[in-house]
């Protein structure tokens, strides 16, 4: 499919029982799963402030922390995967979403939120992400997001919607994705062309993110690292970001 921002791998039509998702675990997660659970994520994540202009860190890598990416993308907020715990000058997360044993360890501005996730959080001032996505709204208002819009940094740089789907669909290409091909996640999320390659592009192909250690087409991994049997290998250092 033709994609230029992320809610264009989230729309209504997109909705079946393809498999999109497959966690640590082995649980498999269909693209209606995705699509409805990710809908309902931006709408909880704009109770806590997160709109166009803003920075998410995101925490963790498995379905919940795909989850808060989406929605965060869906509201034109940037997220940072793998944060760091103590801030620098120009750190300022609106938003942290991590799991509910690590996020109070995490140094945000005055006035940012926390959301936990994994188990209940104990503190009133933790939001809880499951239990915000089982009450929410399971549909989105249409958005209108301009390809230059942020999406993904990392610190160091920041990469926009479009860059990040015409890398996506460069990998798509390159290697003949289709749907259900399977591509597996073995790099850090901190590293956007992890996310470019291992998340968005098997998901424009229609192709299903595997997040643990799974039978795989493709395998995305740090430099020198090897997809052993699962599949070919794709090193970050083939992801053209520009």
């Amino acid at each position: 499919m033709d994609a230029e921002t992320v809610d264009d791998l989230l729309v209504r039509d997109r909705r079946s029982d393809r498999p999109a998702l497959v966690d640590a675990t082995g649980k498999g997660f269909d693209y209606a799963w995705l699509c409805t659970t990710s809908w309902k994520a931006g709408n909880f994540l704009s109770h806590t402030g997160v709109r166009r202009g803003v920075t998410v860190g995101v925490v963790g890598d498995g379905p919940f922390a795909l989850l808060a990416f989406f929605g965060t993308a869906l509201l034109e907020g940037t997220t940072r995967f793998d944060p760091p715990t103590a801030l620098a000058d120009d750190d300022r997360f609106r938003t942290l979403v991590a799991p509910v044993d690590t996020v109070e360890s995490y140094e945000l501005p005055v006035g940012a939120q926390r959301v936990g996730y994994g188990s209940e959080p104990e503190k009133p001032d933790v939001h809880h992400l499951e239990a915000g996505l089982w009450s929410e709204n399971p549909s989105f208002p249409p958005v209108s997001i301009a390809p230059d819009t942020p999406l993904l940094t990392d610190g160091d740089r920041t990469v926009s919607h479009g860059r990040a789907l015409s890398a996506a669909a460069g990998v798509v290409d390159d290697h003949g994705f289709a749907e259900g091909s399977r591509v597996a996640v073995a790099a850090p999320l901190g590293d956007p062309r992890t996310v470019v390659a291992g998340v968005l592009a098997p998901l424009l192909a229609g192709g299903v993110v595997v997040l643990g250690d799974g039978d795989a087409d493709l395998v995305v991994a740090e430099e020198g690292a090897s997809g052993g049997d699962r599949g070919e290998t794709l090193p970050l250092s083939a992801v053209e970001l520009g």
